[in-house]
């Protein structure tokens, strides 16, 4: 199967959609939570709590583990075909994530709870993929895997490559209010009932002001990733269906 050919099964672009949509995810995750960490608690990420939380963080994404064997169990239980039982996990882990709706309102509580649940979706990220790499085999020649892994390897590239290129835009649009004499505030309403000068206020949304704001709306992306990712997949291909090349 050449890499064009690839492009022509349905196969192919659920598996390319669901790392699309997912991988970034994961990266974000990676990347922006010592971020965060900082941004809305203050804590610089060489700081004793702010190790103690990430190292807190890593520890419960090892959950993961067992995210591979619950196809098996499945398709012992019920007779399921591979990539039926494969599905049905995924929905399973698809559900996880939205716990990070609840981050940012948990946060102003306590800031374990949007480490714990950052948490908990790591692991269920990896549970999500290490079952979605997987279809690829149930479903394609051991000659075509390869190449369809490259191509969803590459659409979770992309996919990673415009979240966290879209989340530093968006959290410098959120907070980057600028005074007149050029000094980078996050505007309050006191600030504006002073008649202070600015170019930009601070975002607002469901509540929280600023770079919360921010982090707030990708949390949301977030939390909804996977359950898209998995009914566009499951809609391209609703059955087990192998390719056989002839």
């Amino acid at each position: 199967m050449s890499f064009l050919q690839s492009f022509c099964y349905k196969q192919t672009w659920a598996f390319a959609f669901g790392k699309f949509m997912t991988d970034g995810v994961w990266w974000f995750f990676l990347f922006w939570t010592p971020a965060y960490i900082s941004d809305v608690y203050g804590f610089s990420s060489d700081s004793s709590t702010a190790m103690l939380l990430i190292f807190v963080l890593y520890a419960i994404t090892m959950l993961s583990i067992y995210g591979g064997k619950l196809p098996t169990i499945i398709m012992n239980k019920t007779g399921m075909n591979p990539y039926a039982a494969r599905m049905r996990a995924m929905l399973i882990f698809a559900f996880f994530p939205l716990l990070a709706l609840f981050a940012q309102p948990l946060g102003s509580y306590s800031y374990w709870f949007p480490v714990i649940i950052i948490g908990i979706a790591g692991a269920a990220h990896q549970s999500w993929s290490a079952n979605i790499f997987s279809t690829v085999s149930d479903m394609f020649p051991k000659t075509a895997i390869a190449t369809v892994t490259g191509i969803g390897g590459m659409a979770g590239g992309i996919g990673s490559f415009l979240i966290n290129k879209g989340s530093g835009m968006l959290f410098t649009y959120a907070a980057g209010t600028t005074m007149a004499d050029g000094t980078e505030v996050e505007m309050t309403k006191d600030l504006l009932k002073e008649g202070a000068q600015y170019v930009r206020p601070a975002m607002e949304f469901m509540g929280f002001s600023g770079k919360p704001a921010g982090y707030f709306i990708i949390f949301c992306i977030c939390a909804v990733a996977y359950l898209i990712g998995w009914v566009v997949m499951k809609a391209l291909v609703p059955k087990y269906k192998p390719i056989v090349l002839e």
